[in-house]
């Protein structure tokens, strides 16, 4: 079957979908009888599951599978141009070394871009939805962005400095995978020194939460170092309220994956100068013009 498709689009997290199937099943097993409960807060307890949520979240991480692939397709054409006539170097596919500064490089990247999400609006009504969910869960984990226009941007230093297109792919399909299994809360703290260098459950709890404390924190995908490096760390102190700081109260896919884009729009048109419309755009999420310049009464609460 892997010999029809093209080497560089051999995607491996269709092959790890059975373990992201097992796992949820195991996880659904021990949620079973916590669907619709909450604390005293009005909370989702932990580890809950609901129905309506996880399908969503499961019909959005299908959707993107295909969309990533056209994504992938479009970009291996810029990636095997700059890799052939730009890179000073090509480095071997076969050599261990090669995929270690991919999968480094990717993660690094990684982090880069996930910042950069959260704090350009344009940027971030592509990944959003992901955090729109008020439960955190593996089913979660799926719930994915369709548009993944500024991940293949970021990526384009890797070929050009040598990094076969192939291991970039690979890489990033590796580095989804890893991130699975760290959306739930029925792992706790770990090992210490994991904790330390590893991007882990208890740390990506905290990244999903909407909290004060707890917003544009732990960016990282698999090596929890670059926050700590780069001034973005928080550890968890308290379970995190989970979602969006303003909810946005449906389980429409095209609405959770397309609100954030249209609350842009009404913005930017609503905007007098072209200044506050660049902020609109291009400033952070929660941003508004300091001068008088009234917000519009019908644009929500941006969300991250």
């Amino acid at each position: 079957m892997l010999d029809a498709i093209p080497e560089q689009l051999r995607e491996p997290t269709l092959f790890a979908i059975p373990f992201f199937v097992l796992m949820l099943g195991l996880e659904l097993f021990a949620a079973a009888r916590l669907e619709h409960s909450h604390d005293d807060q009005g909370r989702p307890v932990s580890g809950a599951y609901k129905k309506e949520d996880a399908r969503a979240s499961i019909l959005m991480g299908l959707v993107s599978i295909g969309t990533s692939a056209v994504g992938k397709f479009l970009a291996l054409f810029v990636y095997a141009a700059l890799f052939a006539y730009a890179a000073p170097w090509q480095l071997p596919i076969g050599a261990w070394y090669t995929w270690v500064i991919g999968f480094v490089g990717i993660d690094f990247l990684f982090y880069w871009e996930h910042r950069i999400a959260h704090r350009v609006r344009v940027v971030w009504a592509t990944h959003q939805a992901h955090h729109s969910s008020e439960y955190y869960n593996f089913a979660t984990a799926l719930r994915q962005k369709w548009n993944p226009s500024m991940s293949l941007i970021m990526w384009l230093p890797l070929p050009a400095l040598g990094v076969p297109p192939a291991v970039v792919f690979a890489s990033y399909s590796f580095n989804l995978i890893y991130q699975f299994w760290v959306h739930t809360e029925h792992i706790g703290t770990m090992w210490r020194p994991f904790e330390f260098l590893m991007n882990t459950p208890s740390h990506h709890r905290v990244h999903h939460g909407r909290d004060a404390e707890y917003l544009d924190r732990n960016y990282a995908g698999v090596f929890i170092v670059w926050d700590r490096m780069f001034g973005s760390f928080q550890r968890e102190i308290h379970r995190p309220t989970y979602g969006l700081t303003s909810s946005v109260g449906t389980y429409n896919l095209w609405q959770l994956q397309t609100h954030e884009y249209a609350a842009v729009i009404r913005d930017v048109r609503s905007a007098s100068t072209f200044r506050t419309k660049l902020g609109y755009v291009f400033g952070p999420p929660g941003w508004a013009p300091r001068t008088a310049e009234r917000e519009p009464a019908d644009s929500p609460t941006l969300l991250r």
